[in-house]
């Protein structure tokens, strides 16, 4: 039976207070933060020295440094991996921006790869066609939570002598075989940002088993990439003077949340397979899955919709617009994480990050062509996605997911009231 949706006056599938927000605060996050904010070391503290540590055991690595943020982090695997001007870097085609920029802080030059459309993560066999006489190093990005094919992508590293870098940013506590993503490349970024499964609000790592990766890494944490060969100790800076070093506030609310990460993940998960289960059957939803051996994480839960089977692939962003529209109004906190394919934003298509066409003008540079029929996966994926976090974060648990599934399985047996929804007023 038809039942009139919220966008058009109905009553709403998940009433408004139900989702409760991310991340959870508790007494051992006040009590920390105040600790450190009495406690007069305000920069790079003990909590900064104590996190790293404390990471280090949770996730597995020998060597960890707390920045300021994911991209900082990132950026730091640039510098360790010794990608400069003229590298080459292949990133995925879809990814958060970072991914594909931090090449630039560097001078390096972001060549893309498509993705794999069932895990959306790149895609091995994209990756081995993107190498160059100049390619330097992989991106391998673990996708809302689910490991990138490492396997296969360390194979086409070790094929042609290239450093692996993994953007585990989304992706805490995945794993491939129980081992952790951040412990196969070369080095690897985290970040601690407001949305991820790990929150200080801002925040990063850079990590490392390797001594001497982490040293050319960490060097950009603290104003200069290195002193002079002929300098002593102190502060005189040879480089171009970054300053990544996380502060020892945000280093305490790490803390305090990193003791109850392992909780946050088991629910997630419990969310998830909840959330699978009762959308399994719902007509034209394609569901997040993961290979076998691959435990997701679900830092995003993303569906696609099948504009193929809708007949509507032509008009695939309009229609997933319109769903996203009427998921919102029923109170499913659902968005679009990233409407379009790296390659395609400015900086790239523009080819311009400097001025003056930098860093692509550089005379040790190559042409990179970045024309967006070239990733007809990332470009498909990017029209017909929709995703969620909250939903599936701690506390909320499976009675928040029973209503996020009410809400799609009546917007999906309403597809002909979506489809008067208007979302012109919506667009850029």
């Amino acid at each position: 039976m038809a039942e009139k949706l919220a966008i058009h006056g109905g009553p709403k599938a998940v009433p408004d207070g139900t989702i409760q927000r991310w991340p959870p605060i508790d007494e051992t996050d006040r009590r920390m933060v105040l600790e450190s904010l009495e406690g007069g070391e305000h920069t790079y503290g003990p909590n900064c020295k104590a996190l790293e540590q404390e990471f280090a055991a949770w996730n597995g690595n020998r060597h960890v440094a707390a920045c300021n943020s994911g991209t900082a982090a990132l950026h730091m695997c640039v510098a360790a991996c010794e990608c400069g001007v003229g590298d080459e870097i292949i990133v995925p085609a879809y990814s958060w921006p970072s991914s594909a920029t931090c090449s630039l802080h560097h001078n390096a030059i972001p060549v893309f790869a498509d993705i794999d459309w069932a895990t959306m993560n790149v895609d091995p066999a994209a990756v081995e066609a993107a190498v160059t006489p100049r390619t330097r190093a992989i991106m391998a990005v673990h996708l809302h939570g689910l490991a990138a094919d490492m396997p296969a992508i360390l194979a086409v590293a070790a094929r042609h002598d290239l450093a692996v870098i993994e953007d585990g940013c989304q992706s805490h506590g995945a794993t491939i075989g129980g081992r952790k993503v951040g412990t196969f490349g070369r080095c690897a970024a985290f970040s601690t940002n407001q949305n991820k499964c790990l929150c200080s609000g801002e925040g990063g790592f850079f990590v490392t088993d390797d001594e001497a990766v982490f040293k050319k890494g960490e060097t950009l944490r603290y104003f200069g990439e290195n002193r002079a060969p002929d300098e002593p100790p102190g502060y005189h800076t040879y480089g171009m003077g970054w300053m990544y070093r996380m502060s020892d506030l945000v280093a305490a609310f790490a803390r305090a949340q990193l003791g109850r990460l392992d909780a946050y993940l088991e629910r997630q998960r419990a969310n998830a397979a909840r959330l699978t289960e009762r959308l399994r059957e719902v007509p034209h939803l394609i569901l997040p899955t993961a290979p076998e051996g691959f435990d997701h994480t679900y830092y995003n839960y993303t569906i696609r919709f099948d504009m193929e089977a809708l007949g509507r692939a032509a008009q695939a962003k309009t229609l997933r617009d319109q769903l996203v529209a009427a998921l919102k109004a029923e109170g499913a906190d659902v968005g679009v994480w990233q409407g379009w394919p790296v390659p395609e934003m400015t900086v790239f298509q523009a080819a311009n990050a400097y001025g003056k066409g930098c860093p692509w003008s550089c005379p040790h540079a190559a042409r990179v062509d970045y024309r967006p029929e070239q990733f007809p996966a990332a470009r498909r994926h990017s029209d017909w996605h929709v995703g969620m976090t909250t939903p599936l974060r701690a506390p909320n648990g499976p009675e928040v997911v029973d209503r996020i599934a009410d809400a799609f399985r009546k917007v999906m047996a309403n597809l002909d009231q979506v489809e008067r929804v208007d979302v012109s007023a919506a667009r850029p």
